[in-house]
């Protein structure tokens, strides 16, 4: 049965503090809104229980992409398509200018948001895997200000996070240190768009004198929150990319991960494919050693 605009309300404050202090008022009662590409379908479904609604579209604190010497802070509500369209993001962070291209088509693009997908703790959101690699931080903000979290420490289960129900996220934080590394982005899917990862990863790796200086592997629709591949990254770290280091890679990305069977794949094949992009992207890193 189809949602009832009648049954809902939709407020649409004109800036950030007005949000923070209607949720810190009236805790858990009203849900943030900002693109609501994954909130309509809920809607139009009938399934969105939700019945108060605080748009967040357009809020000047939210849609900015702010450039400084250390970091390049993204405004929660920024879009896929003005993350593609960053001249910066684009360059220095091409796994998340990558990513914000494989979300839905360009009608999503326009409206998805960063945060959103944050905040939506889907472990195939698309873009999850490449915040992990940059090691991003959020600015958490409520009426009471504001906090500093790891992104690698946000998710604490299936659609769980660390977001409490007076609290948004403000900006999402990437620092600017990867201008020597070699970047690496795949998605498996039905299709190359509009359709959700069966498995994905976002790597990044430097060589140095022939060695692996370091290396961040993270994968999504894998385990129950998007993930960081450590210990195998632990057993790369260090060690010429020989034959038998690969073969080790795959075992390791393989018994790191969660799957599960659903209707989209199966255990067994998020488990192989895991294991061939972790070496389809260290022999890439082998021959090239640079930045993509």
């Amino acid at each position: 049965m189809r949602s009832h605009p009648g049954e809902y309300e939709l407020v649409a404050p004109g800036h950030l503090e007005e949000v923070v202090a209607l949720l810190a008022r009236d805790p858990g009662v009203w849900l943030p809104l900002a693109g609501g590409t994954d909130i309509m379908v809920q809607y139009a479904a009938g399934k969105l229980t939700a019945r108060r609604l605080v748009s967040l579209w357009n809020l000047p604190e939210l849609r900015r992409i702010d450039v400084s010497e250390g970091e390049v802070g993204v405004g929660a509500a920024s879009t896929y398509t003005d993350l593609r369209r960053h001249g910066i993001v684009a360059r220095e962070f091409p796994l998340l200018a990558t990513a914000a291209g494989w979300t839905g088509g360009v009608a999503n693009q326009n409206r998805g948001t960063l945060g959103g997908n944050i905040v939506n703790a889907s472990p195939a959101g698309d873009s999850l895997p490449a915040l992990l690699a940059y090691e991003a931080e959020l600015i958490l903000v409520s009426a009471g200000g504001e906090r500093r979290v790891r992104y690698l420490d946000f998710h604490l289960g299936y659609k769980k996070t660390r977001l409490a129900s007076q609290e948004l996220i403000r900006t999402i934080c990437l620092p600017r240190r990867y201008a020597g590394y070699y970047a690496y982005a795949r998605k498996v899917g039905a299709r190359s768009a509009q359709a959700i990862s069966k498995v994905s990863v976002a790597a990044l790796g430097r060589i140095s004198g022939g060695l692996v200086e370091d290396v961040r592997i993270a994968v999504g629709s894998v385990a129950p929150v998007p993930m960081r591949l450590v210990e195998t990254e632990q057993l790369i770290r260090g060690k010429g990319l020989e034959p038998a280091l690969l073969s080790s890679a795959r075992r390791a990305a393989a018994a790191e991960i969660r799957p599960i069977d659903d209707i989209r794949s199966t255990a067994v094949y998020r488990a192989a494919v895991t294991g061939n992009l972790v070496v389809e992207f260290l022999e890439q890193l082998g021959r090239t050693g640079s930045p993509a």
